[in-house]
C-alpha cells in the first residue's frame, strides 16, 4: 500500500484538535495546505506507485469475495436443498465481522502492516481452496465462509491505516479512500451480475477456485509492490514472548477500549456507522417492496441499483471538483440530511419517484471524504490500525443489523412505512451525533487518556 510519494505526501496538514468555529477540525489550516496543491483530483492519487499496487489488489480481492459469496450460497443450495442454509451462507459474510475486528484488532498495529495484509490474504486463499474441494461437507463451508469474515476486518483496518503511510493523513488520504469505496460500490453493481454469468460457465467449486487465484494474486501484488514498514504499535501492548494470543487479545481489547472511550472519535465514528445503518433499510427490503408496487423482478434490480449509482456520482464529484475544506464544510450538513429523501416512501411512491430518492440518498454519503479526514486527525499513529479495524467491524456488524430490524418490521408494517420510518428515526439519530460532533470539535475535546498512566494526552493526528 505505498510509494515514495507517500513520504511527500505526510508534509501535508496532518494536526487536529482545533475546530473551523462549526464544528469542522482544521477547515482553516486544509484552506491553507491541501488547497493550494494541484486540483487534478484523483489523478494525484493514482500518481503514487504504491498505492496503484494497493487499488489492483483491493479490486481483486473483492472480486474473490463476491465470486465466493455467490458460488457458495449456490453450492450450498445445491447441497441442501435448503433456502435457510443457503442465506446463511451469505449471511456469514457479515456476522464474524464484530467478533474479528475486536478480538484481532491489535494484529493491524502490533505487527507490520505489509505481513499482516499479505497474510490476512493467504488466509483467505487457503480458506478458498479448502472450501473448492469436493470432500468438504456443508458444516465446513460455513466454517470457512466465518473463518474469512473474521480475517476482512483485520484486513480492512490494516489498509486503510496503512494507506495514511502511503498517501500522508492529508487529502490524498481522502481521495484514496474514496476509491477504495467506489470499488466496492461498483461491485454491488456489476459483480454479482458477472458472478452470474460466471456459474453458468463453470460449478460453483470453479468458481471458488478462480477465488483462490484472486487472493494469491492480490497477495503478490501487496508484497512486492508496497514497502515493508515496521510495526505501528511499536512493542506497546505487545506483552511477554510466553504471553502469545492472551497478550494480542488484551492489546486489542485495549485499542477498541481506548477509541470508544474518547469522546471525540466515538462521536465520529458513530457518525460514520449511523447512516449506513438505516440507508439499507431499502435495499433489504427492495424485492417485496418492488412486490408492493408492483414492478416485478426488473424493478428489483433498478432499486437496488439506484442508490450505489448516487453514491459513485457523489463521490467522484466530490473528489475530483470540491476542495478539501468545501468537503469539510458539507460534512455535517449532508450527514444530518442524507436519510430525508427516504421519507418519500411515506407515500409508497413507484419508480419513477423511488428511484430519485434512493440516488439522493446515496449520493448523502460524500459526507464521508471530509469525515474520513476528521477521523484520521483524531487517532494518534499508533492506535490507526485498531481504530480502522473497529471503523469496519462496526460498520459491518451495524449495517447487518440495520438489514435484520428493517426485515423483522416489514413483518408487521408495510415495506413503504418501513423505509419512511428508518429515514426519520435515522435522521434523528443522526441530528443527535451532528450535535455531539460539533461538540467535540471545540478546542480541548481531544484530551485522550492515557491508559498506561491515567493522564491525558492531546491527539495531533501524526
Amino acid at each position: 500500500m505505498t510509494d515514495g510519494h507517500g513520504a511527500g505526501a505526510a508534509g501535508a496538514d496532518t494536526t487536529a484538535g482545533g475546530d473551523g468555529g462549526d464544528g469542522t477540525p482544521g477547515a482553516e489550516r486544509l484552506a491553507g495546505s491541501d488547497e493550494r496543491g494541484p486540483r487534478d483530483g484523483y489523478g494525484r492519487v493514482f500518481a503514487v506507485a504504491e498505492f496503484r499496487a494497493v487499488f489492483v489488489a483491493h479490486a481483486l480481492s473483492l472480486l474473490g469475495v463476491v465470486v465466493s459469496e455467490i458460488a457458495l450460497t449456490v453450492l450450498v443450495y445445491d447441497l441442501t436443498g435448503s433456502p435457510l442454509l443457503s442465506a446463511l451462507a451469505f449471511a456469514l459474510g457479515m456476522l464474524p465481522y464484530l467478533v474479528g475486528g475486536t478480538l484481532f484488532a491489535g494484529v493491524a498495529d502490533r505487527y507490520p502492516p505489509r505481513r499482516v495484509l499479505v497474510g490476512c490474504d493467504l488466509v483467505c486463499a487457503g480458506c478458498a481452496a479448502l472450501m473448492a474441494l469436493p470432500v468438504t461437507p456443508v458444516a465446513g463451508l460455513l466454517a470457512l465462509r466465518c473463518l474469512i469474515a473474521a480475517v476482512s476486518p483485520v484486513f480492512n483496518g490494516t489498509r486503510m491505516a496503512t494507506l495514511t503511510d502511503v498517501l500522508g493523513d492529508g487529502d490524498l488520504f481522502v481521495l484514496g479512500r474514496s476509491l477504495l469505496r467506489m470499488v466496492s460500490q461498483s461491485a454491488v453493481l456489476v459483480g454479482f451480475g458477472l458472478g452470474g454469468v460466471l456459474l453458468t460457465v463453470v460449478s460453483p467449486r470453479g468458481a471458488l477456485v478462480i477465488t483462490l487465484v484472486t487472493f494469491l494474486a492480490s497477495a503478490l501484488l501487496l508484497r512486492a509492490g508496497t514497502k515493508r514498514r515496521p510495526a505501528r504499535g511499536g512493542e506497546r501492548g505487545s506483552g511477554g514472548a510466553g504471553e502469545g494470543e492472551t497478550a494480542l487479545l488484551r492489546y486489542s481489547l485495549a485499542g477498541a477500549r481506548e477509541v470508544l472511550g474518547h469522546r471525540r472519535m466515538r462521536a465520529l465514528l458513530l457518525l460514520l456507522w449511523a447512516p449506513p445503518m438505516f440507508v439499507v433499510a431499502p435495499e433489504a427490503l427492495a424485492a417485496p417492496y418492488a412486490e408492493q408496487i408492483g414492478v416485478g423482478t426488473a424493478g428489483v434490480g433498478l432499486l437496488m441499483c439506484a442508490m450505489p449509482v448516487g453514491t459513485i456520482a457523489a463521490e467522484v464529484y466530490a473528489g475530483s471538483a470540491l476542495t478539501p475544506a468545501t468537503r469539510s464544510r458539507i460534512v455535517l450538513p449532508l450527514a444530518a440530511t442524507t436519510l430525508l429523501p427516504l421519507l418519500a416512501y411515506v407515500f409508497a411512491p413507484g419508480l419513477a419517484w423511488a428511484l430519485p430518492a434512493l440516488v439522493l440518498a446515496g449520493a448523502g454519503s460524500a459526507y464521508t471524504l471530509g469525515l474520513d479526514r476528521w477521523f484520521v486527525d483524531a487517532v494518534p499513529p499508533e492506535l490507526r490500525g485498531r481504530a480502522m479495524t473497529v471503523h469496519t467491524a462496526g460498520l459491518m456488524t451495524l449495517q447487518g443489523v440495520g438489514m435484520a430490524l428493517a426485515g423483522l418490521a416489514a413483518e408487521f408494517f408495510a415495506v413503504s412505512t418501513v423505509v419512511a420510518g428508518a429515514g426519520a428515526l435515522g435522521t434523528v439519530c443522526c441530528l443527535l451525533l451532528v450535535r455531539e460532533v460539533r461538540s467535540t470539535g471545540r478546542p480541548g475535546a481531544s484530551a485522550l487518556p492515557n491508559p498506561e498512566t491515567g493522564a491525558d494526552r492531546y491527539v495531533t493526528g501524526g
